[in-house]
């Protein structure tokens, strides 16, 4: 059973990331029914790492932790998005998509290529003969992941609060970590994988240390394209007139949570070079991002 299509499951997840996104897509084309769609995401990474430890019937302990990280990471975030969207009602995201197939279809093949790729490092590892001895990098990336997990659990949890609250309608969300990040959730997101990368190194050998494209795909994907830029554009278009938001973002780190005040006190060549402040999340209200 270890060798599936081919010794590092390559094939065997896309084919299984494919087929399982596709059968989403037509659900969605066909009854306009775009609920699932970060349920089918999140539950396709579950659905990844069980197969592959499963398959290769190796069951080392670094797999077995590195799968169960996995697993409690996609459960929590895919029965968090379908609670949120379900009591919501609808998914702002596809409202100029529902209509137009190509562009739906552009938006599918994009998430099971994002699936696939931030899943290589767990994949690599539940496809790996090697066991070596645990080291450093095992631990420090376990924790990376731990903190990451909770940053984002603990961020997500924060701002649906803040919006059901009816005497928070209408404003940014400002409160916990949303006071030290502007998008706390995804910094936990992009953490916890990095840690799943770290954690894999030890098992990695040769061209397999390519799987490090995984969370920089990721890193990627939300610093420059579907992530921060934007809601950081929708937000400035909503309140970039109001002077306490406009507050609120010069004081306020985009990704990596620090105190206000000191965020506040850093030169702007410091906080672009290093802490992700881009010209791309500062365009102002006025301009629309994708004219």
């Amino acid at each position: 059973m270890g060798t599936v299509l081919d010794s590092h499951f390559l094939a065997l997840t896309a084919i299984v990331t494919v087929g399982y996104q596709l059968v989403f897509f037509i659900i969605t084309a066909l009854l306009r029914f775009d609920k699932v769609t970060d349920f089918a995401g999140s539950t396709n990474f579950i659905i990844i790492a069980i197969l592959t430890l499963a398959l290769k019937g190796a069951w080392h302990f670094r797999q077995v932790v590195l799968t169960v990280l996995v697993v409690i990471w996609g459960l929590r975030l895919a029965l968090f998005l379908l609670m949120r969207i379900l009591q919501w009602g609808e998914d702002k995201r596809f409202d100029d998509m529902r209509n137009n197939l190509g562009k739906l279809a552009v938006f599918w093949i994009f998430q099971a290529v994002w699936v696939w790729t931030v899943s290589l490092p767990v994949t690599i590892v539940n496809a790996s003969d090697r066991n070596p001895s645990f080291e450093a990098r095992d631990i420090i990336g376990w924790i990376m992941w731990l903190i990451g997990a909770g940053v984002e659990a603990v961020a997500d949890q924060q701002k649906l609060t803040f919006k059901n609250s009816p005497s928070n309608r209408g404003k940014w969300c400002n409160v916990g970590l949303w006071s030290y990040s502007r998008h706390p959730n995804y910094f936990g997101e992009i953490f916890l994988w990095w840690g799943i990368f770290v954690a894999s190194t030890p098992v990695l050998s040769g061209a397999e240390w390519l799987v490090i494209l995984g969370p920089i795909f990721l890193t990627l994907l939300l610093l420059f394209v579907s992530g921060i830029p934007l809601l950081e554009s929708s937000a400035d278009k909503r309140f970039g007139q109001t002077e306490e938001y406009r507050a609120y973002k010069n004081t306020t780190s985009p990704l990596i949570p620090l105190p206000p005040a000191l965020y506040g006190s850093l030169p702007a060549w410091f906080k672009m070079g290093f802490l992700f402040e881009l010209p791309l999340y500062n365009r102002g209200p006025q301009r629309d991002p994708v004219s």
